[in-house]
């Protein structure tokens, strides 16, 4: 990975981060097919150069890590805040939430020495950082989706007005106080 991938990489954490904490409706697409997306480029980085070729320390320290990812995803899922606004879902990071972004980083850190000192230049190497994002966003999604369908409250309305996972058009446009 380049420095302007881990500058990208970098842009892309502080976005969320952002949007994280300042709140905004959900639409399906983006919280599901965002981290998709991030997660197969990140795949496809760690085969793709073919100058790095994954070794057994490799797969392992990258199984580890992406393990450690999964489950701060889970973490950052089930804090989420998720109501309902305007009949769609609406989703914010409390600030304790930082500390999850912290864990996060620290584990990537851990996993990166510990795969130095074993010989696992790939996993050493800043390469899985998209891989390990998008499955820790993954992970965040699969809570929240699971949230919301158990609350009943619908993903915000795409573009063309259906809602991810209902194929239907946009529910009731009343307002509900409850958090989930």
């Amino acid at each position: 990975m380049s420095g302007l991938e881990v500058l990208a990489v970098i842009g892309i954490i502080g976005f969320i981060i952002y949007q994280q904490l300042s709140g905004q409706a959900l639409r399906g697409k983006r919280v599901v097919l965002l981290p998709v997306i991030l997660t197969v480029i990140g795949f496809t980085d760690l085969h793709g150069t073919g100058k790095q070729h994954l070794q057994t320390a490799d797969i392992i320290c990258l199984t580890i890590g992406a393990a450690g990812s999964i489950a701060v995803g889970l973490g950052f899922g089930a804090i989420t805040k998720l109501e309902s606004r305007n009949g769609a879902l609406w989703a914010g990071m409390p600030v304790r939430g930082l500390w999850l972004w912290a864990a996060l980083i620290g584990w990537r850190v851990l996993i990166a020495v510990i795969a130095a000192k074993s010989g696992a230049h790939v996993a050493a190497s800043t390469t899985p950082l998209l891989f390990t994002l998008g499955l820790n966003r993954l992970a965040q999604a699969a809570v929240i989706a699971a949230r919301a369908m158990a609350a009943g409250i619908p993903f915000a309305p795409e573009k063309d007005g259906r809602t991810f996972l209902s194929g239907g058009s946009r529910g009731s446009d009343r307002d509900r106080s409850a958090r989930y």
